[in-house]
């Protein structure tokens, strides 16, 4: 009744990637701030994935015979149909809190909100009580639009912002990005097949392109919004994916160095000479023990650019996680809780309260020349 299913597994392991990254936000994150809302969002796109049909994936030809079978398709079909909707209504609020830009700055009116929730409301029974050909095709299409326009925007913030809002947006359009394009050429996909009359809720071919993709744009997004936020929240994330790397990078020269050494002699030459070959491997690795280090720091120092673990850079990134965490709370107003707790990452981040407040100074007036 069941069998194993590799891109069902992808999948699995991409909501399991999604879901787990959003218990983290939810309980990081501040109220109504960017990771609040981005928990939700992705609580959504795990929920809209899973729906789709890859745990059919794993039913054997008896399974999807089964009687109970037909009524799991619906149950999927209403699932991911409310978890479309609500992509649609949730996204376009997270990317003006997030980017923060003329082009996403509407959405975060809450009369913009409400109109945009009715819409995806009404797109819901659309798909129910119109033709798939209409209901469908119109709510498949807003989103290819929604996800055309995220990437748009997070782009666009990029060139256009500055300090840590310009990492950030820069994460997103890189992050965001893959999933928009992936997730976009999904439905692109879905309207084409039903204006075709070939679309079904499951497809059940495992080798469709539409199943790996649409998997894909989750399981490779989550990693790289990870990192964008991890680099406005840890300051020294940099300093340690750096330090990875380069001691990954002398490991691997020993490793590569002492295995060319040692196998050679053990081909070339006799056996009682071969222990004492590995020896001398050994001896000309610590010999040129400095020179590796110095090929691993230029290794580094091209995966992470204009990253050195200095006062100056430690002193930089901590005033970046002060701002962040500002972005997040000036839109609305900075309540008393949330000051306490700017006050406390303040403190432990030990930053003077004369640099923190320039560096509100500085966020209000940027927002204002750009309102």
């Amino acid at each position: 009744m069941f069998q194993f299913n590799s891109v069902g597994l992808l999948a699995l392991i991409a909501i399991t990637m999604c879901w787990s990254f959003a218990v983290v936000l939810y309980r990081t994150g501040l109220p109504g701030g960017v990771a609040r809302m981005l928990s939700l969002l992705l609580v959504v796109e795990g929920g809209t994935l899973i729906s789709t049909g890859y745990i059919d994936l794993f039913l054997t030809e008896s399974g999807r015979a089964s009687a109970g079978f037909p009524v799991w398709r619906q149950f999927e079909f209403f699932v991911h149909t409310l978890g479309d909707c609500a992509m649609l209504a949730l996204y376009p609020p997270f990317l003006a809190t997030a980017l923060q830009t003329r082009l996403t700055r509407p959405f975060g009116r809450r009369n913009v909100q409400i109109i945009v929730t009715v819409i995806a409301a009404a797109l819901f029974l659309a798909v129910y009580l119109t033709p798939l050909w209409f209901g469908a095709t119109l709510l498949y299409l807003l989103l290819s639009l929604l996800f055309g326009f995220a990437l748009v925007a997070s782009i666009h913030a990029w060139h256009m912002q500055t300090g840590a809002a310009r990492a950030r947006a820069r994460s997103f359009a890189l992050a965001f990005g893959v999933r928009d394009v992936c997730w976009g050429f999904v439905y692109g996909g879905a309207i084409v097949m039903i204006q075709m009359g070939q679309y079904e809720v499951v497809d059940g071919d495992a080798s469709s392109p539409i199943y790996i993709v649409y998997a894909l744009g989750t399981l490779l997004a989550i990693p790289l919004i990870a990192y964008g936020i991890l680099r406005t929240q840890l300051f020294d994330i940099d300093l340690r994916i750096r330090w990875t790397i380069r001691q990954s990078t002398v490991a691997a020269a020993f490793v590569a160095v002492f295995y060319l050494v040692t196998e050679g002699a053990d081909r070339v030459l006799a056996d009682e000479l071969g222990n004492w070959i590995g020896l001398l491997a050994s001896a000309m690795l610590v010999f040129f023990l400095a020179p590796l280090q110095n090929f691993a720091e230029r290794v580094a120092t091209v995966a992470m650019p204009n990253t050195r673990n200095t006062p100056e850079y430690a002193a930089f990134r901590k005033l970046q996680v002060y701002e962040a965490a500002l972005e997040d709370a000036v839109p609305g107003g900075i309540s008393e809780k949330e000051r306490a707790l700017l006050n406390h990452l303040r403190d432990s981040l030990g930053i003077s309260d004369a640099d923190a407040q320039a560096v509100e100074r500085d966020l209000l007036e940027r927002q204002t020349a750009g309102s």
